[in-house]
């Protein structure tokens, strides 16, 4: 692949972390506005209606039977899990907070295919995965009372992502992409629709928060493509370190609009988790590199 493919990739990657960072930011801000369940419900139901637009579009919308085989039903039910307990904490955490610990998220994938799929990872990639875990700690900070609320909710959102990256490598090749992110909007609005009463009932939509939230949508849309389009036109060992640029935004964000200030502590814990996971990204592609090289070398006589 060559340093083209990977410098459009990395800018498709840099564009889908500032997506996905300005979409947190305004799902933040209308917070106050609505309970969980109703911006799930709002927000999921204007995603629907644009990714199968763009499904029947593509001609690739199939039978939503699909959502009973196992692999793809995990998905659903671990992107419900994690949606809700991401938006839950942006209430509550900073943004740049909450951006900071989903940074954990590739080690979290890593640690999740050594326990569930056998995959092997040397005790370098074990030790920058606890290093990974300490950041976080380091960025939440327990006092004496132990974790709060928006913590757990962070860090249930960081397990919610890992299970359903790892569930998605188990869906059939032959499934299209869009039309499960199809099925998956869909699944989040009814969640979320259903959650509504539950969570304190339903309240009147302001017209500048129902735009905020139209074009958290539309940000959402050009995260996941943007996302999928960088894994396939770069080398992902290239590419995946730009993930980290999402920090960048959520903290110039933060400071601009939530009057949000990075302290030492939270400065450093971002430090360990950023190392720590561009180590795992470099092992990886090192184990990756000596596989192929191996497989590649030619059979003695």
């Amino acid at each position: 692949m060559n340093t083209n493919s990977n410098g459009r990739g990395a800018l498709y990657m840099a564009v889908g972390m500032a997506a996905f960072t300005c979409n947190d930011a305004l799902v933040k801000s209308v917070t106050h506005a609505m309970n969980t369940g109703q911006i799930l419900f709002l927000r999921g139901l204007m995603t629907s209606v644009l990714v199968l637009f763009i499904a029947r579009w593509m001609g690739a919308l199939g039978s939503w039977r699909i959502v009973l085989e196992p692999a793809v039903a995990l998905r659903l039910v671990s992107e419900v899990f994690a949606s809700l307990a991401y938006v839950s904490a942006l209430g509550a955490m900073p943004l740049a907070n909450t951006s900071a610990i989903l940074q954990a998220l590739p080690l979290a994938v890593t640690l999740g295919a050594a326990l569930f799929l056998g995959e092997e990872v040397g005790w370098r990639r074990w030790l920058a995965i606890a290093a990974g875990f300490a950041g976080v700690l380091i960025v939440i900070r327990p006092g004496p009372e132990g974790f709060s609320m928006a913590a757990i909710y962070v860090i249930a959102s960081v397990i919610g992502a890992a299970a359903r990256d790892l569930a998605t490598r188990r869906i059939r090749s032959d499934v299209p992409s869009i039309f499960v992110s199809a099925v998956t909007a869909v699944v989040i609005t009814l969640v979320g629709g259903v959650l509504v009463v539950p969570m304190g009932g339903w309240r009147p939509v302001p017209p500048d928060v129902l735009m905020r939230l139209a074009l958290a949508s539309a940000l959402l849309l050009v995260g996941y493509q943007t996302l999928v389009t960088a894994m396939r036109t770069g080398e992902i060992s290239f590419i995946a370190p730009f993930r980290y640029t999402s920090l960048i935004w959520a903290i110039a964000i933060g400071f601009l609009f939530f009057g949000e200030v990075p302290d030492f502590w939270m400065t450093v814990g971002v430090l360990v988790i950023v190392a720590s996971g561009l180590y795992t990204f470099y092992r990886e592609n090192l184990r990756r590199t000596k596989a192929v090289a191996q497989r590649s070398k030619p059979e003695s006589p």
